[in-house]
């Protein structure tokens, strides 16, 4: 192979890939990461705690800031945040974080001490904010857990390139169908929630103006594919919706 088309390899694999998997443009990675501190040993939980202070956030408070110091590992111990990286324009989210998951692994590695992205609150929650360097401590001496951590940071980064491929790759109206059925199945849980963010983050969400995602979700409720009212949505027809979502 030319040397010129060496660097191009990588990215036409990763493409083809992701096209013939058709991975979700999930909003969240669902999976509880609480087993992690199974692992520990009772002197390593102890000091765990001695090491972790829990915090109360009310609803649109900032988490952590972007490029503000990394003195601690979050673990989001209850609530719903997003995660964003700011911009002058728009913030790009790149998650919503529920409860029972960390929030800035991504600004552990070595060499950095700054967190990359920032995170709010969409409802109060609960955070523990862990010491970095005890847990950076934790996964140099116990290997199971620094296992554990790096299988989190690879489902992690799973759902991001997810996300972006479907972000790039898919029409408007799969790209609302895939947020639809991400609240529903895998953050609210439920056919029908009550919607704690506002309309600028479900654009941000979708990588949409507000006025396509409004004008979206009217011709998704007009369908019968959803009910509104007010913040209330209900999912009507989910089998429609995950066929939007995968060709549209």
């Amino acid at each position: 192979m030319p040397r010129k088309n060496l660097k191009f390899v990588h990215l036409r694999q990763i493409i083809y890939y992701m096209k013939q998997s058709n991975p979700p443009a999930s909003c969240i990675v669902e999976n509880p990461q609480t087993d992690c501190f199974s692992v520990l040993t009772e002197e390593e939980k102890y000091l765990l705690d001695k090491n972790t202070i829990s915090i109360e956030y009310k609803k649109g408070e900032i988490i952590s800031k972007q490029g503000s110091f990394a003195s601690h590992v979050i673990f989001l111990a209850s609530g719903l945040v997003k995660v964003y990286i700011g911009g002058q324009a728009k913030d790009l989210i790149l998650k919503m974080i529920p409860e029972n998951h960390f929030i800035g692994l991504s600004s552990i590695y070595e060499g950095n001490n700054t967190f990359i992205y920032s995170a709010s609150t969409y409802v109060d929650s609960v955070a523990r904010l862990i010491d970095v360097n005890y847990f950076k401590n934790l996964m140099r001496k116990n290997g199971q857990f620094a296992y554990k951590i790096a299988n989190i940071q690879n489902e992690n980064a799973a759902q991001v390139y997810g996300r972006f491929y479907c972000l790039t790759r898919k029409q408007s109206g799969g790209l609302v169908a895939d947020l639809m059925l991400c609240l529903s199945n895998r953050v609210f849980k439920s056919d029908k929630f009550c919607l704690p963010i506002s309309r600028s983050d479900l654009a941000d969400l979708t990588g949409l103006s507000i006025e396509s995602v409004l004008r979206i979700m009217k011709e998704f409720k007009e369908e019968g594919l959803i009910d509104t009212k007010g913040k209330t949505i209900e999912i009507l027809n989910p089998d429609q919706l995950d066929k939007i979502s995968k060709f549209g």
